[in-house]
């Protein structure tokens, strides 16, 4: 494998100047006409045990980033460097198919709709048995047991392994893509929505499973959800991505208490708040969400932003360190009183 040199012991993953642009053809001769910047220069690392949160509005580029780390689609630049159990460094982007199938043992994913991602004509035997078989466990009574040990863990009845998915709820389905996911003991697990097509309190057992195995078996997660209240329970630092960009990324709480950058302001705002007495005022950003293909010049929130000025209109800001381990990508960053989750988004003031 290609190994980078050694970091620090708990980093697993560091991703470094990732970028996805796909190209657009038109005419009957399929010629380029523009390119799609899903993900552009994506910088982001996960520890090992921790959980980082990648939120933003559809079509941001969080699922893009999710899948490039995967390496289920190819990246067009970058690097991924993760640490493999010998405790050398393997830059995900770089590896031949044959490494990266040794490689994806150790990072799995699961998967954002529990119906469509099992296979209505295999039991749950086959479902959660086949990354064991595909991996070398050719015996069926060991896959038997393996199989009934991880449908214990996520809650899961063993007996329940000659069944077919449409016999379960979807919060069991999700719980039976999670033990799947589980099978070859990863380090790393890439959770895709995995609870937004779930009612809401069946969401927080799901939720509440995740976090349990995170403890028990030292997982780290990189977590795709827009739903800020559930990132806020689940995760331990947060990355906001805004047209491709990371726009802001700091520890979960530090994030939602005081947001460095407008975008996280106006995403905290819809988050709502548990008191019916207490009044907050929804932040509702002007315009459309820039065009990926021909993004604004200068900071690309700025033709949205309330507190955008000259200088935002022409120079893309750098992310920047605004507050030990908390980064915002925005020229007025340090001056900007920014409305954490359920405050007054009125008491902000203009740089």
């Amino acid at each position: 494998m290609n190994v980078a040199a050694a970091r620090p012991a708990c980093r697993l993953l560091e991703v470094r100047g990732l970028s996805k642009h796909f190209s657009i053809h038109a005419g009957f001769s399929r010629r380029v006409v523009g390119t799609f910047m899903a993900v552009d220069d994506v910088s982001f690392h996960i520890d090992d045990g921790e959980t980082l949160a990648l939120v933003g509005e559809s079509g941001c580029g969080k699922t893009t980033t999710a899948r490039c780390v995967l390496r289920a689609i190819e990246p067009t630049a970058g690097e991924m460097h993760f640490r493999i159990p010998d405790g050398t460094r393997a830059d995900i982007a770089a590896l031949s198919a044959r490494e990266l199938r040794q490689l994806r043992r150790h990072i799995q994913m699961i998967f954002q709709d529990p119906f469509s991602s099992l296979n209505p004509r295999m039991t749950l035997f086959d479902i959660v048995g086949e990354p064991l078989l595909n991996y070398g466990m050719q015996s069926r009574s060991l896959r038997k047991e393996r199989v009934a040990e991880l449908l214990g863990l996520v809650g899961l009845r063993p007996e329940y392994m000659s069944r077919f998915p449409h016999a379960f709820s979807g919060g069991q389905r999700q719980r039976i893509g999670i033990a799947r996911a589980l099978a070859l003991n990863p380090r790393l697990v890439v959770a895709d929505e995995a609870v937004s097509a779930l009612d809401v309190s069946v969401q927080a057992q799901v939720l509440n499973l995740m976090m349990e195995l995170r403890e028990k078996f030292g997982l780290a997660y990189l977590f795709v959800a827009h739903d800020l209240s559930v990132v806020k329970h689940f995760s331990h630092w947060v990355a906001v991505m805004y047209l491709g960009r990371i726009v802001e990324t700091g520890p979960t709480e530090a994030l939602f208490a005081r947001p460095r950058h407008p975008y996280t302001e106006a995403l905290l705002s819809a988050v709502p708040t548990p008191d019916p007495r207490r009044k907050s005022r929804r932040i509702v950003l002007a315009g459309e969400v820039g065009n990926a293909v021909s993004p604004p010049s200068g900071c690309a929130f700025h033709p949205r932003c309330a507190y955008a000025t000259e200088i935002c209109r022409h120079e893309m800001p750098k992310l920047e360190e605004i507050a030990p381990g908390h980064m915002a990508r925005c020229h007025h960053a340090p001056k900007l009183a920014l409305a954490g989750a359920g405050e007054i988004a009125g008491k902000t003031r203009r740089p």
